[in-house]
């Protein structure tokens, strides 16, 4: 692995990892932006703006990107988080200086015509209502905003209806004036690619971004509480989490190595005792989102709502069983399945691309796959029980949907799990 980095004097950040035995190149440009640096009136304008910098640039319509990229086989796609946005790029090596030219296009250049931000809008109005359709999914909006609430950090990436129906043109380019600077972006490639060449492109491409305007993220306040929603459906969606630890905390990959053992396949403690041992479920995972100052350790069950009652108290029972220790071998498999799945997406560039703008967003550092590896396998069985009793004596944060009578009370609960 060849990993390079260099930092223009405008500030933005251009690395790259060299794999010379491919014939492809996976580049983008990663934003330290999303839902959490919106205003909560604003509420779904990161989101929208994401899908509005395709939509025409001064020398490109929408259609015209999205044809320049395809008629050399390669694909072009975007993505929103709560912290991040992401504007990405496949195609062969040779064609690299054509992706730099789109992305330096479209981050710089987008013109945001009004009759495609109407037709824009209807189509995210389409996403929000396909997932409210969408119980699991929306289950963990309901979570994120009783964990945060009146935060945008708890606030929906997709925004609101309401809110995406007055979302104005001046509103969407305020947002990239204040947001899309360099000292928020990184351009990142990975592949078969030169990294002197591409510093070279993107020095001169990228001359037109907007001055920092040196925002700050309001800080996370963890909140927990419930959210209850009844609603008609087959199955009953519950998610159970506690305050987790942030990224770059000491405890950030026991964290992860935790979620794995504890409900992350089919080998876990979860999906052994209440599907496996006892039928008590379809759906059950551990999950932990970790942000820039705080993070979540979350459970979810996807149950009938006759099963409500037997599946509540075992997943308590489960979560007590774990403090009191796990064993050595539960840590080496949990060890085993993130190694294997780390080197196994280091045979995607878009993968890599990704893993190497994120290292240098969420760290400031080009953390390699070795070094992640080592702190992978530093974690110790006395890490993850300090762990455990760190999460699971916090505040709980419960959000529940569908058919929920027999769910038993908020209070109920939380005297369950400090028995």
């Amino acid at each position: 692995m060849t990993i390079e980095l260099t930092k223009l004097p405008s500030g933005l950040r251009i690395i790259t990892d060299h794999v010379p035995t491919v014939d492809s190149v996976a580049l983008g440009v990663w934003a330290d932006v999303g839902t959490r640096d919106e205003d909560m009136a604003h509420n779904g304008v990161a989101h929208m703006v994401e899908h509005m910098m395709f939509k025409g640039t001064i020398r490109r319509t929408a259609a015209r990107i999205a044809e320049e990229v395809e008629d050399v086989g390669g694909n072009i796609n975007a993505w929103t988080s709560r912290e991040m946005t992401s504007y990405h790029i496949h195609l062969l090596k040779e064609d690299m200086p054509l992706a730099v030219d789109i992305l330096a296009d479209v981050l710089q250049h987008s013109t945001m015509p009004e009759d495609e931000i109407e037709r824009e809008r209807h189509v995210i109005l389409q996403e929000i209502g396909m997932t409210l359709d969408t119980p699991d999914e929306l289950v963990f909006d309901h979570y994120q905003e009783t964990a945060y609430p009146g935060q945008t950090l708890g606030a929906p990436i997709l925004g609101t209806s309401d809110i995406i129906k007055k979302m104005k043109k001046d509103t969407l380019h305020h947002y990239v004036r204040e947001f899309y600077t360099p000292a928020r972006l990184v351009l990142a490639a990975a592949g078969n690619i030169k990294h002197g060449e591409f510093t070279a492109l993107a020095e001169k491409m990228f001359s037109s971004l907007p001055a920092d305007r040196g925002n700050k993220q309001k800080p996370a306040q963890y909140r927990g509480g419930e959210n209850r929603m009844e609603k008609d459906l087959e199955q009953s969606h519950v998610v159970l989490g506690f305050q987790g630890v942030k990224r770059g905390d000491d405890a950030y990959f026991a964290v992860i190595l935790f979620s794995v053992l504890f409900g992350g396949g089919m080998s876990s403690r979860l999906f052994q005792e209440i599907r496996e041992k006892r039928g008590l479920v379809y759906s059950i995972f551990s999950h932990h989102a970790a942000f820039a100052d705080d993070g979540q350790f979350m459970i979810y069950a996807g149950t009938g709502p006759d099963d409500i009652p037997k599946m509540m108290p075992v997943l308590c029972d489960e979560i007590k069983k774990v403090m009191d220790g796990v064993t050595e071998d539960e840590l080496k498999r949990a060890k085993a399945q993130m190694r294997a799945g780390l080197l196994m997406a280091q045979e995607s560039m878009m993968s890599r691309a990704n893993q190497i703008a994120k290292n240098l967003i969420y760290f400031n550092k080009t953390l390699d796959l070795r070094e992640k590896l080592r702190k992978i396998e530093a974690v110790t069985v006395s890490d993850i029980r300090a762990l455990t009793d760190r999460i699971f004596s916090g505040a709980p944060t419960l959000a529940a949907l569908g058919p929920l009578e027999k769910l038993e009370s908020f209070d109920a609960l939380k005297k369950r799990l400090a028995a």
